[in-house]
């Protein structure tokens, strides 16, 4: 089993160059929960803390109340605009969602991410796709993927050529798989990270920096998931005991220092 180092994909990490702009660091997009949005909220400030050039929070039932809640460099809207331009991203699930719903659509490629409510229901893999990447635990993963069986290592693997996209299994030892067969074991985190709100952190975390790919050239995917997957488990052990998941994007600049400068 190969582990899940820097090694594998530091020399992949956006490095900004002087001329850069923000559309240059790509659009990400995320649909807003409408009860449970703390995790709307630390999803979005990981996806803009990672380093997405924009950020827009789409809530057709909130939106005043997360542009009073949001730090102000994200974004509010109620539906889609057609100022909404370069967006190479999506979000969907943190803190509810309708696997059923169907994501925004906009015009060209974008990498998705579904999380928790947005996660595929069993059998219906229609809104995946080479560009999709999936964030169960252990418990949606059964509810996802009822019939596999086997290790982790080996029911995350068949789920990904199951349903054609990347699969993130989360756990103590979180296993990321590709459906060409790739497939990696993070073991790089703390058990402090056993805490409500760190998934939805991380799931912004991977749209934030997909986001800053480029979604017609997905070639880079899987690795890019593995450094935002190794990057969460860097800011648990940072951080320690006493972190609450709103914590862990304070420990994010550091880190991508440490890679990019």
């Amino acid at each position: 089993m190969t582990e899940n180092t820097p090694a594998l994909w530091k020399h992949l990490l956006p490095r900004p160059k002087p001329d850069t702009h923000k559309y240059d660091r790509g659009h990400a997009v995320i649909k807003a929960a409408d009860e449970l949005t703390g995790a709307t909220r630390l999803a979005a400030t990981a996806c803009s803390r990672i380093g997405a050039g924009l950020v827009t929070v789409l809530s057709p039932a909130k939106a005043d109340f997360f542009r009073a809640v949001l730090p102000p460099d994200i974004m509010v809207r109620k539906a889609l605009d057609p100022s909404m331009r370069n967006v190479t991203a999506v979000l969907a699930g943190p803190g509810g969602g309708d696997a059923a719903s169907p994501l925004p659509d906009f015009d060209g490629p974008a990498f998705k991410v579904l999380d928790a409510g947005a996660l595929p229901l069993p059998g219906d893999f229609s809104g995946v796709d080479a560009r999709t990447v999936l964030t169960p635990h252990d418990g949606e993963f059964a509810r996802s993927f009822p019939d596999l069986s086997g290790t982790r290592t080996e029911r995350t693997a068949a789920a990904a050529k199951a349903c054609g996209g990347i699969v993130v299994l989360k756990g103590s030892e979180t296993v990321i798989a590709a459906a060409d067969g790739r497939h990696v074991v993070n073991r790089h985190a703390s058990p402090f990270l056993a805490k409500a709100g760190t998934g939805d952190v991380l799931a912004g975390m991977i749209c934030g920096l997909l986001a800053q790919g480029d979604p017609s050239d997905h070639t880079a995917m899987f690795e890019t998931v593995c450094a935002a997957v190794w990057m969460h488990g860097e800011a648990g052990i940072r951080l320690g005991a006493g972190l609450t998941a709103s914590d862990l994007e304070s420990a994010l600049p550091g880190i991508l220092t440490d890679f990019i400068g």
